[in-house]
């Protein structure tokens, strides 16, 4: 009886040509840090490589590598003595006028201030529970559907609406 072979993975080129930019814009926003970003990346991408012979291959790549991206952000976080360095965000209140809707709109319109308004978006997002945060970010920054998400999360999808929804709802209330 002859032993089936397992699927050969593809150069490791392949993989990140195809999913190499959106992983690392997703880990930037993550992390915030471009370093941390970079390990996370590559990490990935070797865990996606060595795991590619039981990658079903009907299944989509791309829930699968956010996936592996997600835990290994989770383990980074979890990890106390990065933790601030991974995720630190300005303890300091934005002041009134920074924070205010008009402020807001006039930087739209006129492209007044619009990298302070941009900081204080990444902010909020920052603050965000990670699951909310991460949700938020697949679903607004990366264009994943709800089902992407929640196999990424490993989540049911009314859980990925829910966390999309309620970092909506927090970042309303915090602005």
């Amino acid at each position: 009886m002859a032993q089936a072979k397992l699927p050969i993975p593809p150069p490791f080129e392949t993989l990140i040509d195809r999913f190499g930019h959106e992983m690392m814009r997703y880990l930037m926003r993550v992390t915030g840090d471009r370093d941390d970003a970079a390990d996370l990346f590559q990490e990935t991408f070797l865990r996606a490589y060595r795991a590619y012979p039981r990658f079903d291959p009907d299944s989509d790549a791309r829930p699968w590598l956010y996936t592996i991206a997600t835990n290994l952000c989770r383990n980074r976080a979890r990890d106390g003595a990065r933790r601030a360095a991974v995720f630190a965000v300005e303890r300091r209140a934005p002041d009134d006028a920074a924070a205010s809707p008009a402020r807001v709109v006039v930087a739209h319109t006129t492209g007044a201030d619009w990298a302070g308004t941009m900081l204080h978006v990444r902010r909020l997002i920052a603050r965000l529970p990670q699951k909310q945060r991460q949700a938020l970010l697949m679903r607004y920054f990366a264009g994943l559907d709800y089902a992407e998400i929640a196999a990424a999360l490993e989540c049911s999808e009314q859980s990925a609406r829910a966390n999309v929804s309620q970092a909506i709802k927090k970042l309303k209330g915090a602005w």
